[in-house]
C-alpha cells in the first residue's frame, strides 16, 4: 500500500494552477501542497493541513466522489490515469488521526449546543471547541456519526473510524449525551433556559422519501434509510429489487449481495444513474443487475410493477407501457430522504422553506436569534464533502455570534 501510494504521489505535476483543488474539491483542500510535504517526510505535517481545512478528510478520502471532483480535474488524466488522490489523501488522514493532539485556544465561558453528530455537527463542534467553546453533542442514536455511520456500509465505511473520531472529539473537551432526541423530553427552549448561548441543529435527514404508490406499507417493502441502518435483522430472500439510481441504491444492493441474496437489480427510471461512475462499476462487478427507463407503477407481495419508458433526444419521456411484473421476494425503495419535523414542531420562531428544509439566511443563520443550522437538514439529502464546506462557514458564523454576545 505505502509503495503504491508513493508511487502515485510521484507521478503529481505539482501544477501552478491545480485544477484539482481549484476546480475539482468543495472544500478547497490544497492537494499540491499534501503530496509536496508526504514526498518530504512530513506527513504530520500534510495530516494537520488536511484536518484544519476538513476535519472529516479522512471519511472523504474513502466515500467521495472523486472521479467527478478532485481526480476528475487532475491534468494527468486527459492523457492516462489521473493521480489517485484519494488514495494518499486516506494514507495521510488515517494515519494523522491518531497522530493528532487537537490544541484548544483559551476557554471562552461560551456553551453550544450541537445537533446531531453526523459530518455537520462533528465539523461544527470541533471548530468550535478549538477556539475555546464549550461544546455538547446531542445524539438521537447510540454511537456518532449520523448517516456516516447508519448510511453508509461497512464496506465503504468502516466504523473503526468514527470511534476513533469519538476519541478525538472527547480529548477534545466535547461532551456526547448519546440517545436524546431533541423535540422528545428535552427541547430547543430547554437548552437556552440551562445556559447554552447558541444551538446548532445537524439532525440530518432520516425520513424516508416515498413513491407515493400503491403497496409501500406491504411486508415484503422497505426503505433504504431503514434497511441500511440495520441489514442484519431484514430478511430479503434470494431475489431482492432496488427502486433508485444513487449512492445510496447502489449501497442497499451490494449490502443486499453480502448479506446472501443471489439475484438482485437495481430499478432506475430514467436512461442513467445519478450514482458515481465508481460506484456503478463497484456493483455490477458485486453481480448487481442495473436496468433502466421503468417507471414504478404499484408494490405487490410478488414484486414490483414497472411501466417501461421511452425517451426523446434530450431525455423527456414520450410514452409509459402498461405495467408489468418483476418479480421479486423483497422490494427495497432508495429514493432520496428528508428531515423529520420533530425539533421544529417543537419549537416556536423556526421557519421552514417551500422543500420543508429548514430555512437559514447567510451562513447558517435560522429565523431564531442564535439557532443556526446546517447540513442534509438545510441543503437536502448531499454528500459529506459539500457538507464539510457548508459546516465551516456555519461555524465561523457562529463564532462571530458568540463574540458579539461575548462583547455586547
Amino acid at each position: 500500500m505505502a509503495v503504491h501510494v508513493i508511487n502515485e504521489a510521484r507521478r503529481c505535476l505539482q501544477c501552478k494552477k491545480p485544477l484539482c483543488r481549484l476546480a475539482g474539491c468543495p472544500a478547497q483542500t490544497n492537494i499540491p501542497e499534501m503530496i509536496r510535504l508526504f514526498l518530504a517526510g512530513k506527513s504530520r505535517e500534510a495530516g494537520a493541513m488536511l484536518f484544519a481545512n476538513n476535519p472529516m478528510s479522512v471519511v472523504c478520502s474513502l466515500v467521495c466522489d472523486h472521479e467527478a471532483q478532485c481526480e476528475g480535474h487532475c491534468i494527468q488524466g486527459r492523457k492516462g490515469s489521473p493521480v489517485q488522490i484519494s488514495s494518499i489523501e486516506h494514507y495521510i488522514s488515517d494515519a494523522y488521526l491518531d497522530w493528532a493532539v487537537l490544541e484548544r485556544e483559551p476557554a471562552k465561558r461560551q456553551q453550544v449546543a450541537v445537533i446531531g453528530s453526523g459530518p455537520a455537527g462533528i465539523t461544527v463542534a470541533v471548530r468550535l471547541a478549538q477556539q475555546g467553546y464549550d461544546i455538547t453533542i446531542f445524539e438521537r442514536k447510540d454511537k456518532i456519526g449520523g448517516m456516516m455511520r447508519y448510511g453508509i456500509p461497512e464496506f465503504r465505511l468502516p466504523k473503526s473510524i468514527l470511534e476513533r473520531y469519538q476519541t478525538k472529539l472527547q480529548a477534545l473537551g466535547i461532551q456526547i449525551r448519546p440517545n436524546t432526541t431533541i423535540g422528545e423530553a428535552l427541547h430547543l427552549d430547554d437548552l437556552f433556559a440551562d445556559g447554552f448561548d447558541a444551538v446548532f441543529i445537524g439532525s440530518g435527514a432520516w425520513k424516508a422519501r416515498r413513491l407515493n404508490v400503491k403497496g409501500e406499507s406491504l411486508g415484503n417493502v422497505a426503505y433504504a434509510v431503514d434497511y441500511l441502518q440495520n441489514p442484519e435483522v431484514y430478511e430479503l430472500g434470494d431475489r431482492v429489487a432496488v427502486i433508485g439510481a444513487g449512492n445510496s441504491a447502489m449501497d442497499v444492493a451490494r449490502t443486499a449481495v453480502r448479506m446472501g441474496s443471489q439475484h438482485v437489480t437495481i430499478y432506475c427510471r430514467g436512461q442513467k444513474a445519478r450514482a458515481s461512475q465508481r460506484e456503478i462499476d463497484y456493483t455490477l462487478a458485486d453481480g448487481v443487475e442495473i436496468e433502466y427507463g421503468l417507471g414504478v407503477a404499484e408494490l405487490t407481495p410478488d414484486g414490483p410493477l414497472f411501466r417501461e419508458r421511452t425517451f426523446d433526444e434530450e431525455g423527456h419521456v414520450t410514452s409509459e407501457g402498461e405495467p408489468a411484473l418483476y418479480p421479486a421476494d423483497t422490494t427495497i425503495i432508495a429514493a432520496s430522504q428528508t428531515t423529520k419535523s420533530k425539533i421544529v414542531n417543537t419549537t416556536t420562531g423556526l421557519d421552514l422553506n417551500d422543500k420543508g428544509l429548514i430555512a437559514v439566511h447567510g451562513n447558517g443563520e435560522t429565523s431564531r436569534a442564535g439557532v443556526f443550522s446546517g447540513g442534509d437538514v438545510v441543503l437536502g439529502p448531499w454528500n459529506v464533502i459539500q457538507t464539510v464546506k457548508n459546516s465551516k462557514l456555519v461555524a465561523e458564523a457562529m463564532d462571530r455570534y458568540l463574540t458579539a454576545k461575548r462583547q455586547g
